[in-house]
């Protein structure tokens, strides 16, 4: 799959296309009307929306918004700072306008209006948040995985991590937090929400952060699915035989010392699939029952036996 990303650089932009796409719908859709704001620069833009009575349009504020960013990343970071980027941030910008009917032309789509929406909004309305965060996640993960970026606060985090040392994921929260915190007074403020508090709201978007970031990683680090075990027992010959010879697995024996009794050993050392778990825990307890086993998660391994991630 890399050397064909590699090879066919225009499938990269399909998917940041893609990602693009799926995150407008988190935003445009279930979010906006929610007053949940996402923080960063889409949360800003929520803000000034709401600030100008729903006269300026979300997606169009994220794009005028984004271009002084990216001016001062390109400054920072030089021209590698990609046309990714832009591509990111821009169509990020058109997807949302366009399915809340604010693009010129195309008034009549207006998603946010169907039946099925309104009806999350006013009966269920954590669902409706938790569709929101999914899709944004899911969005922002695809778009980062095939090395893109929708700009905003991972510009600002990028040179801070430059220019002071701040680790990415500080700034960002500290970003978002911010914002988060802006897009709270706007709201109580203009008394936004009178159904919901702005505290009550700003809680949200705190969850919202939280379920959509696990999302993202999920997307770039991939689900695990694989787990490494060390067992230590004084019947490890058996143990890895049996390993070898019904679960076609490999084993691989360290040797170690324990300190506790200075006594020389082996530690079985094997890797397993998700659902060969059960099958390898069930094999050492009937071997020794009092054998010490340490599972470890796997996010990739490479070679036989196992799927290559992307």
């Amino acid at each position: 799959m890399t050397d064909i990303l590699k090879k066919y650089p225009f499938i990269d932009y399909f998917f940041i296309a893609l990602g693009a796409a799926i995150m407008a719908l988190g935003i445009g859709i279930f979010l906006v009307d929610a007053k949940v704001v996402p923080g960063g620069v889409s949360g800003l833009s929520m803000a000034v929306h709401y600030l100008s009575n729903n006269t300026i349009p979300v997606g169009i504020s994220i794009w005028i918004l984004n271009i002084p960013l990216y001016i001062w990343g390109v400054k920072e970071l030089g021209k590698e700072f990609g046309v990714r980027t832009f591509v990111g941030f821009t169509l990020n910008s058109f997807f949302i306008d366009f399915f809340r009917g604010d693009t010129p032309g195309f008034s009549y789509i207006r998603l946010q209006d169907t039946e099925t929406v309104k009806g999350l909004l006013q009966n269920d309305f954590l669902f409706l948040v938790l569709i929101g965060a999914a899709l944004l996640g899911l969005g922002l993960g695809i778009i980062f995985k095939f090395r893109g970026s929708t700009g905003g606060s991972d510009i600002v985090a990028t040179i801070m991590q430059k220019k002071y040392g701040i680790k990415p994921g500080q700034a960002i929260m500290i970003t978002d937090f911010c914002v988060i915190a802006l897009a709270g007074l706007v709201i109580e403020f203009k008394n936004l929400s009178p159904e919901r508090t702005a505290l009550t709201l700003t809680m949200y978007a705190l969850f919202l952060l939280f379920v959509s970031s696990r999302i993202v990683d999920a997307i770039i680090d991939g689900f695990d699915y694989a787990r490494v075990a060390y067992i230590i027992s004084d019947k490890h010959k058996e143990i890895g035989l049996r390993i070898m010879n019904e679960m076609s697995r490999g084993a691989t024996a360290i040797k170690a010392r324990g300190l506790y009794r200075d006594i020389e050993k082996e530690i079985i050392f094997t890797i397993i699939t998700l659902k060969e778990l059960g099958t390898l825990t069930r094999l050492i307890k009937e071997i020794d029952p009092d054998a010490f086993i340490i599972i470890n998660n796997v996010h990739e391994v490479l070679g036989k036996g196992f799927r290559r991630r992307i």
